[in-house]
C-alpha cells in the first residue's frame, strides 16, 4: 500500500510517499480503507520534533512510528475475531492516537472508531474524531461546562476551535470567539455570540471575565489569562508546556482558578455523541483546504503556519 513515511525529524520535506506492507488487524482491531485523513497540529509537531515533550512521545533521537495521521474516515475492509460492533463494508470515522492514517490502510482498535455520520462526506467526517473529541473532552470533562456560563475560545477559527465554538453553544454557553480579522464572519456563522479580533483587541486586557477560557491553539498562558477568569474558573490549553504543567500542580493546591492540560482519552461513546449531534445539525466541519496524499508536504507546510480556517484534509 502507499503511505507517507518519515524516518527523521525536520521540515515537511522529510515526508516521503512509499510502498509499505499493508497492516493486518489484531483481534480487537478494524482494518480501514482510508478515504480521507487530516493534518493536525499533533502531526506537524511530531514531524518537526522541535519540542522535548513531543519527542518523549515519538522518540528522542528519531521517530519510533514512521507514519503520521491521527484521524480518518473510510470503509471497514476486515475485522479482528473479537470485534463485535463493526462488519466489513461499514463506513466509519476513527481517531487516535495511535497514528498511521496518512496511508491507504490503517488498523484501529474498535474503541477508536464509530459509524460515520450519514450527513457527512468522508472528507468532512475525517476531520471530526480528533479535533471535535479534544474540544468535547476539554469543555465537558475538564472544564465542566454548564448552560449559561461565559466561555471564551482562543483560536476559534482553527481545527479544534471551530468545534469548540459549536460544542460550547450546544451546551448552552454564551460564547466569545477570538480569531483574526479574516475569520470573523466564519466564526460568527458557526454560532459565536461575540467575536474578538486579536489583531485589534487583547481579550486579557478588556476587563471581561469568563467561566472558561479554552486556548485551543496554546498561544496565551495561564498567567496572562488569570485575571480574565471568574472565581472557580478554568483555563484549558491543548498545548503542554513546562510552565503550564507547573501551574497545573500549583493551582490544584492553591487558589480557586484552575489551569488544566490533559492528554485526550477518547471513548467510543464520544464518537456516538458527536455523530448524533452532527446528524441533528448541531455541529459541522469547517474545511479550509484539501490535498492529495502525494501533496502532503505542502499540506504540512500550510498547516504549520497556523492560519488554517478549520481543518486541512487529505484525500486518498
Amino acid at each position: 500500500m502507499k503511505a507517507i513515511v518519515y524516518t527523521k525529524y525536520g521540515p515537511p520535506d522529510v515526508l516521503e510517499l512509499r510502498e509499505v506492507e499493508k497492516p493486518k488487524p489484531k483481534d480487537n482491531e478494524l482494518l480501514i480503507k482510508v478515504h480521507a485523513s487530516t493534518v493536525t497540529p499533533m502531526d506537524w509537531r511530531f514531524r518537526n520534533g522541535k519540542t522535548l515533550i513531543a519527542r518523549f512521545m515519538t522518540g528522542l533521537l528519531k521517530p519510533k512510528t514512521n507514519i503520521l495521521g491521527v484521524e480518518c474516515a473510510g470503509e471497514v475492509e476486515a475485522v479482528g475475531k473479537d470485534v463485535k460492533p463493526f462488519k466489513k463494508g461499514d463506513q466509519v470515522f476513527a481517531g487516535g492516537p495511535p497514528v498511521g492514517a496518512h496511508a491507504e490502510y490503517i488498523c484501529m482498535p474498535e474503541g477508536k472508531a464509530g459509524i460515520k455520520p450519514t450527513n457527512m462526506t468522508y472528507e468532512e467526517a475525517a476531520a471530526v474524531p480528533f479535533g471535535a473529541c479534544i474540544a468535547l473532552l476539554f469543555l465537558r470533562d475538564y472544564g465542566h461546562i454548564q448552560s449559561g456560563q461565559r466561555v471564551l475560545i482562543n483560536g476559534a477559527s482553527g481545527g479544534v476551535g471551530t468545534f469548540a465554538v459549536q460544542l460550547a453553544k450546544y451546551f448552552g454557553a454564551e460564547v466569545t470567539g477570538v480569531c483574526s480579522t479574516a475569520n470573523l464572519e466564519m466564526v460568527r456563522s458557526i454560532g459565536a455570540d461575540r467575536i474578538i479580533d486579536y489583531i485589534k483587541e487583547d481579550f486579557t486586557k478588556n476587563g471581561q471575565t469568563y467561566d472558561i477560557i479554552f486556548d485551543a491553539v496554546g498561544k496565551r498562558s495561564f498567567s496572562q489569562c488569570k485575571n480574565s477568569l471568574n472565581q472557580k474558573g478554568f483555563y484549558l490549553s491543548t498545548v503542554a508546556t513546562i510552565p503550564l504543567l507547573l501551574q497545573m500542580l500549583w493551582t490544584s493546591k492553591i487558589g480557586s482558578k484552575r489551569a488544566i492540560f490533559a492528554m485526550p482519552i477518547f471513548q467510543p461513546e464520544d464518537l456516538v455523541f458527536l455523530k448524533d449531534a452532527i446528524e441533528a445539525g448541531k455541529i459541522k466541519t469547517v474545511i479550509d483546504r484539501t490535498y492529495a496524499l502525494s501533496d502532503i508536504a505542502e499540506a504540512h507546510r500550510y498547516a504549520e503556519q497556523g492560519h488554517a480556517k478549520g481543518k486541512v484534509v487529505i484525500t486518498l
